[in-house]
């Protein structure tokens, strides 16, 4: 088995209203690929969330009492505080530089997944704006991998993914965080190991090792790859959503 990743070349700094897919085919053309059956699309969710135009000026946020405490807790902006509360369903752990959240999308991550890194908008300085995850990211790979396979005639996939940190380990890791046509587990139990026993309780996250693979081609800061093809991948493609991927809370021990 060869999986291949590869950063997609020439996309410009993305601003709202701006045709992911479009651009995305021409990366592809910049870079001599062609889509194929079984591809897949990996894309940072910064580049969706500026193209939707999820960016908000601090300025024009009006901290609540709640968030004002939050801030004090928190060590956070006020305005920050405020904009954490609004995306977030639950806040589940505070300390000084972190506030833990169950997003309004169902999953765990730390300050409701709002950047503030290579992050800039129209008319302030940059530390005035952050950005906010897209609205509804597996809807978002749908409308974007359509578009893709309308243009391509392929069946492909398309994977958003962000960087979280985890409860039992240091660092942060590329997950997925919404996407169309990629399996989000798959279920091995009953399979076969080397030596003939019968899987019991194997269930494999595989967005989430796609995604820490793509993250790893990304990278993090200044690298300025925020999109890679994926060719190999080792799992029939097939339409799921991020539910798969959530937790449920009788099964979460963190909380």
């Amino acid at each position: 088995m060869t999986l291949s990743i590869t950063a997609l070349k020439n996309i410009p700094l993305i601003k709202p209203g701006d045709d992911l897919a479009g651009m995305i085919l021409n990366a592809l053309n910049a870079s001599d690929l062609a889509l194929d059956n079984g591809d897949i699309i990996v894309l940072a969710q910064k580049i969706v969330s500026k193209s939707e135009n999820q960016l908000v000026n601090l300025a024009t946020v009006q901290p609540s009492a709640e968030a004002v405490a939050l801030s004090e807790k928190s060590g956070k902006d006020p305005r920050l505080a405020e904009l954490i509360l609004r995306e977030s369903n639950e806040i589940l752990r505070t300390r000084m530089g972190s506030v833990i959240v169950e997003h309004r999308l169902g999953f765990v991550c730390a300050n409701a997944g709002i950047d503030h890194s290579n992050v800039a908008g129209d008319g302030s300085a940059t530390e005035d704006w952050v950005l906010l995850l897209p609205n509804n990211p597996d809807q978002s790979a749908l409308d974007i991998r359509t578009k893709l396979e309308k243009a391509s005639g392929k069946q492909i996939g398309v994977m958003i993914i962000d960087s979280h940190g985890r409860a039992w380990r240091m660092g942060t890791v590329g997950v997925a965080i919404g996407y169309a046509g990629v399996p989000g587990l798959v279920d091995e139990r009953g399979w076969k190991d080397l030596f003939g026993y019968t899987l019991q309780i194997t269930v494999v996250a595989t967005a989430d090792e796609l995604a820490a693979a793509a993250s790893l081609v990304m990278g993090q800061a200044s690298e300025g790859i925020p999109a890679v093809h994926v060719r190999g991948f080792p799992y029939p493609l097939r339409n799921s959503s991020m539910s798969e991927l959530i937790r449920p809370r009788d099964q979460d021990m963190f909380r």
